[in-house]
């Protein structure tokens, strides 16, 4: 993992949100230019800049690195709402998981 990678997940989360670049560095409360700056490679955030980035999007900065998530803004999303149901509604959930994954493979 490198700087590439961060420039480039910044990106493709900040267009799934349907957000553009100036629309997120005025909503971080950056300048104009902050994001543009990350995404073109002349800077990366802080770490405080970093975890403001990852709770503007949505997500936790483990669902940012993890490669493997092609939509962590919708799996988190789908995390966040596990905690509440019961232990009938999550093994209907694992089951329905595992009947997609084997008609995908």
């Amino acid at each position: 993992m490198n700087a590439k990678f961060i420039q480039d997940r910044i990106t493709t989360l900040r267009m799934k949100k349907g957000v553009s670049e100036l629309r997120m560095s005025r909503d971080l409360g950056r300048s104009d230019g902050y994001i543009h700056h990350i995404a073109s490679g002349k800077s990366l955030p802080s770490m405080t800049e970093f975890l403001n980035i990852c709770d503007y999007l949505g997500i936790t900065p483990e669902a940012f690195f993890n490669e493997r998530t092609a939509s962590p803004i919708l799996f988190q999303k789908i995390v966040d709402e596990l905690p509440g149901l019961p232990e009938d509604d999550l093994l209907m959930i694992i089951s329905i998981i595992n009947r997609i994954k084997k008609s995908t493979t």
